[in-house]
């Protein structure tokens, strides 16, 4: 059965990787790209919804309905955030977003790719914060997956957003790859992460969770 998705944050490094592997995908349908900025797709099969900010009232004047699972991918790192900023970013977004679809596909599914260490009980502010997403998540009365990667190196040509991470990740890729080869339990690849969210959008009883190296034993092309 082909299945249509909603995915939210395809500019980002990790949601590049994850839109090229729902396109590969043969029991993928629509793709649906819920954007804050201009993005131009020259495919059949997407479809693109742009808002000014990801707020209740934006998403209501969207028919979400009909869609298999969202996909959420956004959200910014910690660096240099407050933890109120943080979280406003990482848990309060991801609600707004994951309600309005949960509303409109009460059999539909959440797949979010949160980040290695989250647990709503850390002391250290950004692992919390992300535990407290996916707890949230799990509160909405549907099914939701949390991806647990950790050090995420581009393999398959996407680009960050951020100049200098543009650059830092040039300049690390040596080690990235080296860390991908020898320890597999912290390091993989935005193709990793994306070949599994696309075998859990098609799975029938996927996981709670998944980490790193279980996102890394699903990468078809290893």
């Amino acid at each position: 059965m082909v299945k249509s998705v909603l995915l939210v944050g395809a500019s980002g490094l990790v949601g590049q990787g994850v839109f090229r592997s729902l396109r590969r995908s043969a029991g993928i349908g629509e793709i649906v790209l819920l954007v804050r900025r201009p993005i131009a797709i020259a495919d059949d099969r997407v479809r693109v919804l742009q808002v000014d900010a990801f707020s209740g009232d934006n998403l209501n004047k969207f028919d979400l309905s009909g869609l298999a699972a969202c996909v959420h991918c956004a959200g910014p790192l910690p660096l240099g955030m407050s933890a109120r900023a943080y979280r406003e970013a990482t848990v309060e977004l991801t609600r707004c977003v994951a309600t309005a679809y949960a509303a409109a596909n009460p059999h539909g599914r959440l797949i979010y790719v949160s980040g290695m260490g989250a647990d709503a009980r850390s002391r250290l502010a950004p692992f919390k914060i992300k535990g407290e997403a996916e707890l949230m998540l799990r509160g909405l009365g549907i099914p939701s997956t949390s991806l647990r990667p950790g050090v995420i190196r581009p393999v398959q040509g996407e680009i960050s957003p951020h100049r200098f991470r543009r650059f830092a990740y040039r300049l690390g890729d040596p080690l990235l790859a080296l860390g991908c080869a020898i320890c597999p339990s912290v390091f993989t690849t935005t193709r990793a992460v994306g070949e599994a969210v696309a075998q859990l959008v098609l799975a029938t009883s996927p996981p709670h969770f998944l980490g790193n190296a279980a996102i890394n034993s699903m990468d078809s092309a290893d």
